[in-house]
């Protein structure tokens, strides 16, 4: 077993996100990181990971912690307030008080989910995170933004409640279908374009051992965007400036992911995202023509997608946009590059700019949505 351990945050807030193979071939492993003096532990999954969330509760019970095991709908038809009400009634049955803790164990929709019930309980709880997917290792699990969906948009219920610590176990992503894996790749290439160019690198040099889940080259990418995050979430917990460059290409995508009615992926509908901004920062000055052909490139060898073939139309786009958490007032807010690495925001852009870029991902469109 091999361990990289990236520290997040600062004082009492800090915890650390442990990479690595075989992590959990020791189920101990979380419970070493829930406090002092929790007596249970609610174990949050979705029933393909039944079996990990098990050995977990075994592993809590020997230690002492009698376990807890719920489990919740796989994917985004787990982050319902119907669903959150239904852990909140297990947790009172159970008799959970505020020394108790609760686990997520899944992908970003369970870890986003178990997160805001730990975050709401007895107004928060300890919360440890065992992301099963790429995208939940490299954005949804770390930096506690937390939350559930409404039939208006994605997130819009949530709250900032740090984890007291992360396992990603990279061995569980073998079994991750690669369409699965791409999608998460997509937040990897995010913290490429915004923070870390090196990442764009490795992917380029080769996009087929970028994706190979069993590869040395996915865990430096791996651990490469964890530590972007960890260094933005650092500096800003709570969203108030810059921890808004994480959100590179999410205005556009979680309008198409609520659009589609969440059929489409989160990193495919991110990537489209990101070329519909980069559109939209080299029509205002900001990016250069090669820099946008490097977002259609990159993410076009990853097999993602990098046009809008959907059925939702522009005013239904721009509707669901204007109900993102950057916005302010009337005024739409993006995260757009001046240049790569270099991300600022573009505040009330031109209707006609808009119109234009989505014009550009459109044109483009492949037939039919996403695998």
């Amino acid at each position: 077993m091999s361990v990289t351990t990236i520290g997040v945050g600062t004082g009492a807030a800090a915890y650390d996100v442990l990479v690595g193979r075989g992590l959990l071939g020791d189920p101990s492993v979380v419970t070493r990181l829930l406090p002092a003096g929790v007596s249970r532990v609610l174990v949050v999954h979705p029933e393909p990971m039944a079996a990990l969330a098990r050995r977990l509760g075994d592993a809590a019970e020997q230690a002492g912690v009698r376990a807890v095991l719920a489990a919740v709908p796989d994917a985004e038809s787990a982050k319902t307030a119907e669903v959150a009400a239904g852990l909140w009634a297990r947790l009172g049955q159970e008799g959970f008080t505020r020394t108790d803790a609760v686990v997520g164990v899944g992908g970003g929709t369970v870890t986003d989910l178990a997160g805001f019930v730990a975050a709401t309980w007895l107004r928060g709880v300890a919360v440890v995170q065992v992301p099963t997917t790429l995208l939940a290792m490299v954005d949804a699990a770390v930096g506690g933004k937390t939350g559930i969906n409404t039939a208006e948009g994605k997130n819009l219920v949530g709250a900032f409640h740090e984890p007291v610590g992360v396992v990603c176990d990279l061995d569980v992503l073998t079994t991750l279908p690669p369409a699965d894996l791409a999608a998460g790749l997509a937040e990897v290439v995010k913290c490429g374009f915004v923070a870390d160019a090196e990442i764009l690198r490795l992917v380029e040099q080769d996009p087929a051992d970028a994706a190979d889940p069993a590869g040395e080259r996915l865990r430096e990418l791996v651990e490469r965007a964890v530590r972007v995050k960890a260094e933005v979430v650092t500096a800003d917990l709570l969203e108030s400036s810059l921890r808004e460059v994480l959100n590179y290409g999410h205005t556009f995508g979680h309008a198409v992911e609520q659009v589609e009615g969440y059929t489409w992926r989160h990193g495919e509908a991110v990537a489209v995202g990101m070329v519909f901004v980069a559109e939209l920062a080299r029509r205002t000055g900001h990016l250069s023509e090669a820099d946008v052909a490097r977002h259609r490139a990159v993410l076009t060898s990853l097999g993602l997608p990098t046009a809008y073939a959907g059925r939702g139309s522009w005013e239904a786009l721009r509707t669901a946009m204007g109900r993102d958490k950057k916005t302010r007032g009337d005024r739409l807010r993006f995260v757009v590059l001046d240049g790569l690495g270099r991300p600022t925001r573009l505040e009330g852009p031109a209707e006609a700019d808009l119109e234009a870029s989505y014009a550009a991902v459109r044109a483009e469109s492949p037939a039919g949505r996403p695998r």
